[in-house]
């Protein structure tokens, strides 16, 4: 029987498990203690010494996030002495900070600048020596500038254990100490994914998306340039938050109207590639499973998923399906099929993505992205990006009216909806893959067994007469969990445990994807996954192979799945890269 432990906070009777520290305590009883180094289930160590509290019978003070709570433990959190400690602990990190507060990305949602507010700073009364960091621009994904780091270490808390990467680390002691890539490189030569899960973990500007609105703002006014853009489904399920609205008060139609606002010349849908990434995906399980081919197929959607495994699982590259990720065949498609319909010569035309992703931006960056002839995907911005853009224009997001996407690539069925959280690329491929090897349209939509937050989901499908294994991992701890099953079972000589893995390099899926609004509630990555399942549960057509756009395409276009023509627009290759350091080495085809 599990022994509850008594103790009293700020006069009020708590009673919690054994192993609960007094910060744990203290929130189940509703009394808040600030933080600023603490991160719910993944770091909790003291560092910054904004959570402290004092205990009767225990000289000083403690931090509150790593004191275990004691039976009879007698805990103050707003005492005068407190409050006066805390205030010169936030004194002191501002004291050797970049305070560019009105020009910071990180402006109203800072948590130093909250934290300054909270505990009364009016001004910086310490001087002497400051560090004076560079900054590094190095990747195409993430911008650092460590003057503005406070060393919490909660970035590298979620590179290493929730995305078990461990790209970066803490480096030197005493004044000295930064955060860093191993032997000082630059971001750009460390193991990163550019996920961005570390951005989304700093308290402060120390570690931003790289913001490419200048160039998309100087794109839009070039009366020679024709500007598109595409917008993932996860992007329009977050886009109220940058209003302080929840997860999907914002329709798509009103987004769409807000982009044209902004002077795109067309808005098309990721979600119209999402349907052709499925065209081509569930080809090409079809075809794996008939001729026993390398199985099991592994989704390539997540680029921050694909750099993981080059760099860590590289021989496992044919597994993993050589189809584009959606954003990257939209692009090849607007600057071949599209332009020649338009009449538009793809040297004048720029597409931009709206991406929930950092990862999106290395992505588009890929020497190989240019099947068009050119770079296929110009700029790429996040959903905060855009939210900035439309906040610079003046546009009342809320009372747009409702406004179509633009033909021929702004069709989409519910299935590609689904794209945005994790399980959807999956449960889309199932749709159409069940029609296709059972022959018939088969009245299933919904594949519960691959729903889920789960860090791992394992099921079993029934397509027919055929039991699919399949595997879902988000976050990738999750997936180098799945991957470790797969090599011991291939060093054991065993049949591989799945057929078909689903991969998405964010927990939760493209929905907690590092590009997405800044939140500090717990549950926002439901709440969007919620949002995301009620479009696609509004749309009349649910499965890619009946959208008639993506029809017309083959049949006017590409001919089938996996043609010649389809395997040189959409579909791509992989490079090994080093487990330390990125290695420049010959790509690895995958026809």
């Amino acid at each position: 029987m599990t022994r509850t432990i008594h103790l009293t906070i700020d006069g009020r009777p708590v009673q919690v498990a054994p192993g609960t520290t007094v910060l744990q305590a203290a929130k189940a009883a509703g009394i808040h203690i600030p933080t600023l180094c603490y991160l719910e289930k993944v770091n909790a160590i003291g560092a910054c010494r904004v959570c402290l509290i004092q205990v009767e019978g225990m000289r000083g003070y403690h931090t509150s996030c790593t004191l275990p709570s004691a039976e009879g433990m007698v805990v103050h959190t707003k005492t005068p002495a407190l409050r006066d400690a805390r205030r010169t602990v936030v004194e002191l990190l501002l004291s050797d900070h970049n305070v560019e507060c009105p020009t910071c990305l990180r402006s109203g949602s800072c948590e130093l600048e909250d934290l300054a507010h909270e505990t009364g700073v009016r001004r910086i009364p310490y001087g002497g020596e400051r560090h004076a960091w560079r900054r590094d621009h190095s990747t195409p994904s993430l911008n650092w500038d460590l003057c503005k780091c406070v060393l919490c270490q909660r970035c590298v808390a979620t590179c290493s254990q929730v995305q078990t990467v461990s790209a970066i680390g803490l480096i030197d002691r005493g004044f000295d100490s930064h955060i860093g890539v191993p032997y000082d490189h630059d971001l750009l030569q460390a193991t990163c994914t550019y996920c961005g899960q570390c951005a989304l973990a700093c308290p402060t500007g120390a570690i931003t998306e790289k913001d490419d609105t200048d160039a998309v703002w100087a794109a839009l006014a070039d009366p020679s340039k024709h500007v598109v853009v595409q917008t993932a489904p996860a992007v329009r399920v977050a886009l109220a938050e940058t209003y302080g609205l929840a997860p999907g008060a914002v329709t798509p139609g009103q987004m769409v109207a807000a982009l044209r606002e902004l002077g795109f010349d067309r808005v098309f849908d990721t979600n119209f590639a999402a349907d052709l990434t499925i065209m081509e995906e569930a080809s090409e399980l079809v075809e794996r499973i008939k001729d026993n081919g390398p199985l099991p197929l592994i989704t390539s959607c997540s680029p921050g998923w694909v750099k993981f495994m080059e760099h860590f699982y590289p021989d496992f590259m044919e597994n993993v399906s050589s189809c584009k990720s959606p954003q990257q065949m939209f692009g090849a498609v607007a600057k071949t099929y599209y332009a020649k319909k338009a009449g538009i010569d793809p040297k004048d035309m720029v597409v931009v993505s709206l991406m929930p992703c950092t990862a999106k931006k290395f992505e588009a960056a890929r020497p190989e992205m240019d099947a068009s002839g050119y770079r296929d995907v110009d700029y790429v911005i996040t959903t905060r990006e855009l939210g900035r853009m439309l906040h610079q224009a003046g546009i009342d997001l809320l009372n747009l009216a409702e406004e179509p996407f633009d033909d021929p690539l702004g069709r989409s069925t519910g299935a590609a909806v689904i794209f945005g959280v994790t399980g959807g690329v999956m449960e889309a491929a199932l749709r159409t893959a069940a029609d296709w090897l059972g022959g018939r349209d088969l009245p299933r939509l919904v594949f519960s067994e691959v729903r889920g937050l789960e860090g791992v989901r394992e099921a079993e499908v029934a397509l027919g007469d055929l039991r699919l294994k399949v595997a879902v991992a988000n976050g990738l701890g999750n997936a180098r969990q799945v991957m470790d099953r797969l090599a011991e079972a291939r060093a054991r000589g065993d049949v591989a445990p799945y057929q078909f893995i689903e991969i998405m390099g964010c927990p939760g899926g493209c929905i907690g994807g590092g590009g997405q609004p800044l939140s500090r509630d717990p549950d926002i990555v439901r709440r969007r996954m919620a949002a995301i399942y009620s479009l696609d549960e509004r749309e009349i057509l649910r499965k890619s192979h009946e959208n008639p756009a993506v029809q017309a395409l083959y049949a006017d276009f590409l001919g089938s799945p996996l043609s010649e023509k389809a395997h040189r627009l959409l579909h791509t290759h992989y490079t090994r890269r080093g487990t330390t350091r990125s290695a420049t080495t010959a790509p690895v085809t995958e026809a």
